[in-house]
């Protein structure tokens, strides 16, 4: 009797040592008969558990970059992938569960509800995907980020800083594997900017988290890993281990490179 041999096990996929890879990248927008190229060919990976600031003068490309990475906007052509998935081939539903499931937002605007609480604000996102956040896991993060006293506060009734770290909890409240970040200190003063960015330094020490940072300001810059300098939707250089008149040399060079503005 030949017994049936046992089917073969699938290769294991290697694991993932970057969590965000962009290929060739292009970004265009069509107004009447004009076309304005706001990505141009990015190539670009984004280690795990890493912090990444991405930088460049104003109209260089930097939160359209952003945007196309986190799967909020198409590109032109080109391929995103995230943890391994290929963003570009997904449809709008699968691409919503993808944003939901795996990825974390933080905006400059907050985005807060204003008739909620600061609890009902941390747990909308996972409410809206019908999945159920425990108590003790929304009291936990709101503690870990010393707003365990505003639970049941609205937003109004909280300090810029206080609304920010609301932002960043119900981005951590659903564990995700990366987090964007756009521009989220950019409308603190330097102590409250100076607290969040502690908090996002330790969801990537600690936490294992990777976070995609776009900023202008070169001390924010200066606890990242690496920051990515851009300029008219290129990536021109990226600086190790940054410190702040590091970034701000470099910086000081792409707009000295750029007489005319050319924002894009």
């Amino acid at each position: 009797m030949t017994r049936t041999p046992y089917p073969a096990k699938p290769a294991q996929r290697p694991p993932v040592r970057h969590s965000v890879v962009l290929r060739d990248v292009v970004k265009t927008y069509r107004t009447g008969a004009t076309t304005t190229t706001v990505l141009d060919g990015v190539t670009f990976a984004f280690p795990r558990r890493t912090l990444t600031a991405v930088m460049g003068p104003s109209g260089s490309g930097k939160s359209t970059l952003l945007h196309c990475a986190a799967g909020l906007d198409r590109p032109t052509s080109g391929s995103v992938s995230v943890e391994g998935t290929e963003l570009t081939s997904l449809d709008e539903a699968a691409l919503t569960r993808l944003r939901r499931d795996r990825l974390g937002f933080i905006f400059q605007a907050y985005n807060l509800v204003p008739t909620l609480t600061v609890r009902q604000n941390v747990t909308l996102p996972a409410e809206l995907a019908s999945r159920r956040v425990a108590d003790s896991a929304a009291r936990d993060v709101l503690a870990r980020l010393g707003l365990g006293g505003h639970a049941d506060a609205r937003p109004a009734k909280l300090s810029g800083g206080q609304q920010q770290r609301v932002a960043i909890a119900r981005a951590l409240l659903s564990e995700p594997a990366v987090i964007f970040a756009d521009e989220p200190t950019g409308a603190l003063d330097s102590r409250s900017a100076a607290e969040v960015l502690g908090l996002l330094r330790d969801a990537v020490d600690d936490a294992g988290r990777t976070i995609v940072m776009v900023t202008h300001d070169p001390i924010a810059a200066s606890v990242a890993d690496a920051v990515v300098f851009f300029a008219d939707g290129r990536v021109v250089d990226t600086l190790h281990r940054p410190s702040a008149d590091a970034v701000a040399a470099r910086m000081a060079t792409l707009g000295a490179a750029r007489p005319n503005g050319g924002a894009r």
